[in-house]
C-alpha cells in the first residue's frame, strides 16, 4: 500500500514539475513575456519622450507668448511693426555677418 502511495505522490509532483516549466502559464511562458514586455518598452521609449516634448510645447504655448511669436516667425516669417526686413536674395542661412 505505501508503495503505491510512493508512486502516486511521485507522479503527482512530475505533473506538477511539467506544468510549473513547461506548460502553459509556465515560466518558459513567462521568459516570452517578459521579453515581449522588454521589447515594447524599447519601442514606446522614443514615442514617450515625443510626447513629453510635444506636452512641454503644448504647456509654453498656454503659457507663453515667446513660444507663439517663435513658431510664428520660423513658420510663416511674421515681422513686427518696429522691426525692419530686409531681403537678400541669393544669402542663404548662415552666409552673411549677422544671423
Amino acid at each position: 500500500m505505501l508503495k503505491w502511495l510512493a508512486i502516486v505522490l511521485i507522479a503527482l509532483q512530475a505533473l506538477l514539475q511539467y506544468r510549473l516549466w513547461l506548460g502553459e502559464g509556465g515560466l518558459r511562458e513567462l521568459a516570452e513575456v517578459r521579453q515581449r514586455v522588454d521589447r515594447l518598452e524599447a519601442e514606446n521609449a522614443p514615442l514617450r519622450a515625443r510626447n513629453d516634448r510635444l506636452a512641454a510645447e503644448v504647456v509654453d504655448l498656454k503659457n507663453g507668448l515667446d513660444a507663439i511669436e517663435e513658431r510664428a516667425r520660423s513658420d510663416i516669417g511674421m515681422v513686427r511693426r518696429d522691426e525692419q526686413f530686409f531681403w537678400v536674395p541669393d544669402a542663404g542661412p548662415g552666409e552673411g555677418g549677422a544671423p
